[in-house]
């Protein structure tokens, strides 16, 4: 015979109840099934767990040490199981998700932030990387959810608008522009602009050199700064301007100025994406959160 939870419970109704009847009862089962399985428990064991006479059964010291374990196991598996119910149900569990900075600098902390106040239990593990790496990641299942440059159109992925922005201009304190409340971007053709690398901002730049482009220029980038942070710091530095989204506002120092563009009615998405064909619990409750956030 191999000892199994149906033992340990039967062995714990007993001991609680110190009566074969009324334990019989609690369990739903016949006072003989239960009396046998007490009996082989105890064989297998080789100890004696109870002391019986025809009206009265008592623990054993080593009844109490068995019946400390009991609960041990019991208590365990009742977490177990809860747990495994809850992973299924998402309300706990983890979430790959990435990020670019225009996400990280806008909307997203307050989503992430919302959700994890409603669901605590999930681990959010934030990992930061440009559009076509995350995109990568996705198809790689490296990542569950990522929040990336849009709009993107892939098999087998689908994507929710959390981010629409609009293009603003970046120059230092005296620089020429400063004073100004706005500028037509056309204005912009012949100064030196500082940017990304063309690969790491792939997906900016498929919004940003249409749009010099159709203002009658190419932009002249002359500095090139790994990141939101590098680049404003080459702009503070006075060795060019740059052309950022709005939520740009939340990182320039006291040195930078940010001017909004006339006439330039395209805006930058930033979208959440995910794959179709991987799904658990936490995933569809946080697209679920996603999708009753609405579009902004």
């Amino acid at each position: 015979m191999s000892i199994d939870l149906r033992h340990l419970r039967c062995f714990v109704a007993v001991a609680e109840e110190l009566h074969f009847r009324r334990a019989a009862e609690r369990l739903g089962i016949a006072q003989p099934a239960l009396s046998r399985t007490i009996f082989n428990l105890e064989k297998e064991l080789g100890v004696t767990l109870l002391e019986r006479t025809n009206r009265i059964v008592d623990i054993t010291t080593t009844g109490k040490t068995f019946l400390e374990g009991c609960y041990r196991v019991l208590n365990r598996m009742e977490r177990t199981i809860e747990n495994t119910k809850r992973v299924h149900e998402g309300k706990i569990g983890s979430l790959r998700i990435g990020y670019t900075e225009n996400a990280i600098s806008g909307c997203v902390p307050e989503i992430l932030k919302s959700f994890q106040d409603l669901q605590p239990d999930i681990d959010l593990q934030l990992h930061h990387s440009v559009t076509a790496v995350q995109l990568k990641n996705l198809q790689d299942k490296e990542l569950d959810i990522g929040f990336v440059t849009g709009a993107i159109n892939r098999k087998n992925f689908e994507t929710r608008l959390v981010q629409s922005e609009t293009f603003v201009c970046v120059v230092y304190k005296g620089h020429a522009l400063a004073h100004r409340k706005s500028v037509r971007l056309s204005e912009l053709a012949d100064e030196d602009i500082i940017h990304g690398t063309s690969t790491e901002w792939e997906y900016f730049f498929s919004y940003l050199i249409p749009l010099c482009r159709k203002s009658g220029f190419e932009p002249k980038i002359v500095q090139e700064g790994l990141n939101t942070t590098a680049i404003l710091g080459l702009v503070s530095c006075g060795m060019g301007i740059t052309i950022l989204t709005d939520c740009v506002r939340n990182l320039v120092g006291a040195n930078l100025v940010v001017i909004p563009l006339e006439q330039t009615s395209e805006r930058l998405e930033t979208v959440a994406i995910w794959k179709t064909d991987t799904t658990d619990g936490a995933k569809e409750r946080f697209l679920k959160f996603l999708e009753l956030r609405g579009n902004p």
